[in-house]
């Protein structure tokens, strides 16, 4: 059959999870998924080879962020992704909602930094260059809520509803494009909600709760629209290849149901995740309040202590 999103003649029989599994690697995603891998690998070597420790949660978080990509992108869901409406929410809700939180939880930034090395004294390397990066205008306004949040929604609504989704669809180029973008906008969504990594906003742990809860409802009304239509609303899926034995509005309304369903996965993730970065950082603040008491209470023992040697010294 014609395969037209990526140009070529491509035979795919009817769906079924363990065909979609198969390997089928997306040049792009598979190159950059190696390469981030082997650079989060790289990372921790150098910390251990000089002493320093590293979270093995953190490791394994990154490598599940990244596996997530490479199981939408470099496996036959990808093809299927391409002529059926309901793979392709499940590529786009495991590339923006579930790989950014365990992307983000592995700390790659906190990393890079620890294990760049400081350029000379007037010079400025990688890792200075990234310190700029983090500290720059353009990230204090790609991650301000009033900026992720409607970028979030947008990202649903605006291009799915207009004729942009099906110019992207019609070329490898334009897919792998949609698919960055739907990582990226993950990433920054989720950046200054759930985020382990030094950045330009750090709200409050009830703020961040807010700034979750407010974007996740428009994934919900979106999948509702979707399951609720009664005629295909995206002309790229209108008409399915008669190899796979599907109708169109009922492979939509799987499509709705899925973006509606998937909204509560990253919400309870981020949610729990949280709780744990909140109880955290309360039991940092108490013991650096019991270290301050316990240094006030020595100045005043000392204070207390010298006091007396005076009035020995006077008696003396």
């Amino acid at each position: 059959m014609e395969h037209s999103g990526h140009g070529m003649t491509m035979d795919l029989p009817p769906f079924t999870l363990g065909r979609g599994l198969v390997w089928s690697a997306d040049p792009f995603f598979l190159v950059a998924c190696v390469a981030g891998l082997a650079l989060y690998g790289w990372g921790v070597v150098r910390l251990r080879r000089r002493g320093d420790a590293w979270s093995v949660g953190r490791t394994v978080s990154f490598v599940v962020g990244v596996l997530t990509i490479m199981l939408v992108m470099c496996t036959r869901l990808n093809d299927y992704g391409m002529v059926m409406f309901s793979v392709h929410m499940v590529q786009h809700m495991v590339i923006s909602m579930l790989s950014p939180i365990f992307i983000l939880l592995g700390a790659p930034v906190t990393l890079a930094l620890r294990a760049l090395p400081v350029a000379g004294k007037g010079r400025k390397g990688p890792r200075e260059l990234l310190l700029a990066l983090l500290h720059s205008r353009y990230m204090r306004v790609i991650t301000h809520p009033a900026f992720t949040i409607p970028l979030f929604i947008a990202s649903l609504y605006a291009l799915y509803f207009s004729p942009l989704f099906d110019f992207l669809m019609g070329s490898r180029a334009g897919h792998v494009a949609m698919m960055v973008h739907f990582l990226a906008v993950g990433v920054v969504f989720f950046w200054p909600i759930i985020g382990v990594d030094p950045g330009p906003h750090r709200p409050g742990h009830l703020m961040r709760m807010l700034e979750l809860f407010a974007g996740m409802p428009f994934h919900a009304f979106f999948g509702i629209a979707l399951m609720m239509a009664s005629e295909p609303m995206v002309e790229t899926f209108r008409n399915p290849p008669a190899s796979l034995g599907i109708d169109a509005l009922a492979d939509q309304n799987a499509a709705g149901g899925i973006a509606w369903a998937f909204s509560e996965i990253p919400s309870v993730l981020v949610l729990v995740a949280l709780l744990f970065q909140w109880y955290g950082s309360e039991q940092r603040q108490a013991r650096r309040t019991d270290r301050a008491a316990d240094r006030d209470g020595d100045k005043e023992l000392e204070a207390y202590n010298a006091y007396l040697a005076s009035l020995n010294a006077r008696e003396g």
